[in-house]
């Protein structure tokens, strides 16, 4: 096993557990980053930096709840004839470090489970006739790749500090992590290194009661936080705790200008659901629209098929790569309507039990009943198992001939097995694919966020998954995996910036492979939001090659057509909003949306009671 001292870079990441190690009331890390980065590799080392005896449990993926939270033990139990009660993994990390790999992939119910064992301190064992209370308290490490998804803003919310890095790719790092790997360091050096750390450590734990920070400095932190946008007042106590524990690891007795910037980089940042506001003249020279911009009733009056409008038109198609520099603009509120996107659902979920459906699975959820299973095909109920074994005890007996011996053990068949079967809300994914490209900014890039952003707070009242891709230039991108976090879609959305070609083809691919893959993870409602004047004009090839020969507009034209009919027959749910201007327009999205199988809506005139006669007619 890799020594802490050993990792190459990681440096934040490393200050942020040795803080830990220092005040586990920070309540723990959670270290986000790409596969391969050494997160897990980093993780696994901190227990060598803690003091001697200090439990480290590692939570598997798979875990039940029988084994995370404790209960009886079935086999012992049927052995001996007596209850035997088992302490679970949480329990079983008290006064130590819980370690999640894959934190975000981890079970929902399981999930539920450690934050209530971290915000009480114990374990509360009410199931199957048993009611005790473990201690648990524990500080916990999660280590996951941000494409996996988000992990729960409930359990962030329990977490002190959240580390983001990128891997190391220095020619000189890489070189010395080869060299660490291969085993080519001294090993008593190494030891040195790990005997200095926990005597550092250990020194910052008997100066931390002996450090002090001022009501200046902690008022400066606050608002900090709220200049950040920072929701709640857990956040406020780790920002102050974490000042205190640099300081400490410092040797300092007073708290400092660095403590606080280190506090603010790990806890608040991580955090920031809005940009500090900027002064006047900071303010890009970009924020107004365009000249080319009017009135929206002058728009709308233009005929769409003018010569002009159809010169204009392909001149910007033209020069949209080459010719428009990237731009930042911010959004503007944007009508429309509340019910859009139950609305335009309706049609594609036939759910018996409620507007997001529910499923029945063998894992997660509300217990509904017991069926006959195997054992290893989920969770047993042990309940109903004993009482379907126990008529036929007697009978049993006499067949094993053991009549007349002790009755200490029941004897149980596999069918007798009855399995637990849970109902699951089966939520929604909603990925909005948003043309960033060159002609967007020359038309209405702000109207557009704020439709997003209007589109996002729908999403968010109902709790469903969001995703966020953005295409512009030669290829589209995915700035946020499906996730619950709206926030985090909204802090992407105000940083987009626009310019370059339209990879329609590209986002329309990306956003089916998003699909395909939420799907292996149980999400079956998905429904694509467009917001794009649908005119594409770079072919899915240069998004995998940039020297890729540009495609006819013919080619451009089959390559949408089949990827959108692909999407459709995959019962992919679609709605396009157009974005173009009236007098430009030459029917591009409404096109799409028919290729798509989707609805049309236009930007500024999206009315609620067009959309619900639109639906109505599907």
């Amino acid at each position: 096993m890799i020594a802490f001292t050993d990792i190459v870079g990681m440096d934040l990441a490393k200050q942020a557990l040795m803080l830990l190690a220092v005040d586990p009331s920070l309540g723990g890390v959670v270290i986000p980053s790409a596969v391969g980065s050494g997160k897990s590799t980093l993780a696994r080392a901190f227990s060598g930096i803690l003091p001697e005896g200090t439990p480290f449990v590692e939570l598997p993926l798979n875990v039940t709840e029988d084994r995370l939270i404790g209960g009886v033990d079935l086999e012992a139990t049927l052995a001996s004839g007596v209850r035997v009660v088992q302490h679970g993994v949480l329990s079983k990390a008290h006064g130590g470090v819980l370690y999640v790999d894959s934190l975000s992939l981890l079970d929902s119910s399981a999930v539920s489970h450690i934050m209530d064992a971290m915000s009480r301190g114990e374990v509360l064992v009410e199931r199957e006739g048993l009611s005790e209370v473990h201690p648990a308290n524990f500080m916990l490490v999660g280590t996951y790749d941000p494409t996996d998804g988000e992990v729960r803003m409930g359990l962030l919310d329990r977490i002190g500090i959240i580390v983001p890095f990128t891997a190391q790719n220095d020619f000189r790092a890489r070189k010395k992590i080869v060299s660490v790997v291969l085993g080519t360091r001294d090993a008593e050096d190494t030891q040195d290194e790990l005997n200095m750390l926990k005597g550092l450590i250990q020194a910052a734990r008997e100066q931390l009661p002996h450090v002090s920070i001022t009501s200046d400095q902690v008022q400066a932190l606050i608002q900090t936080a709220l200049s950040l946008g920072v929701e709640g007042n857990r956040a406020d106590i780790f920002t102050v705790r974490a000042a205190l524990a640099s300081a400490a690891l410092a040797q300092r007795s007073d708290v400092e200008e660095e403590d606080m910037k280190l506090a603010i980089k790990i806890v608040l940042i991580p955090r920031a659901t809005r940009m500090p506001e900027r002064e006047a003249d900071e303010m890009p020279p970009q924020e107004e629209p365009p000249p080319q911009e009017e009135p929206e009733a002058e728009d709308e009056e233009a005929p769409a098929d003018t010569p002009d409008s159809d010169a204009e038109s392909d001149e910007e198609q033209k020069d949209t790569p080459d010719m428009i520099e990237e731009l930042m603009m911010d959004a503007i509120e944007t009508e429309l309507p509340d019910n859009i996107l139950n609305i335009s659902l309706a049609s594609k979920k036939k759910s018996k039990s409620g507007s997001r459906g529910e499923a029945l699975n063998n894992r997660r959820g509300r217990f509904v009943r017991a069926q006959p299973g195997e054992m290893r095909s989920g969770k047993v109920a042990l309940i109903p198992t004993l009482i379907s074994a126990a008529p036929w005890q007697e009978t049993r007996r006499r067949d094993k001939k053991m009549a007349g011996r002790p009755k200490t053990a029941l004897i149980i068949s596999k069918d007798d097995v009855k399995i637990k079967r849970f109902r699951d809300k089966s939520g929604t994914l909603f990925i909005f694919m948003v043309d960033a490209s060159g002609s967007m900014a020359l038309n209405r890039m702000r109207q557009a966020k704020g439709a997003v952003a209007s589109l996002l707070q729908n999403a968010y009242v109902h709790r469903d998954q969001v995703s966020l891709i953005s295409f512009r230039g030669k290829q589209a991108q995915v700035l946020l995996p499906p996730s619950q976090s709206v926030d985090r879609a909204k802090r992407e959305l105000d940083v987009l910036p626009t310019g370059g070609g339209t990879p329609l083809a590209s986002a329309l691919y990306l956003g089916w492979e998003t699909a395909k893959q939420a799907r292996t993870k149980g999400i079956s409602q998905i429904m694509f939001v467009l917001i794009t004047d649908g005119r594409g004009n770079i072919g899915l090839q240069s998004a995998f090659d940039p020297d890729a020969v540009k495609p006819s507009k013919e080619d451009l034209e089959k390559e949408i057509e089949a990827l959108s009919g692909s999407i459709c027959a995959d019962g992919i749910a679609a709605i396009v909003v157009d974005t173009q201007m009236n007098y430009l327009s030459r029917g591009e999205a409404p096109k799409l949306a028919q290729k798509l199988g989707g609805r049309y809506f236009y930007l500024p005139n999206a009315k609620a009671e067009q959309i619900v006669e639109a639906a109505l007619s599907f």
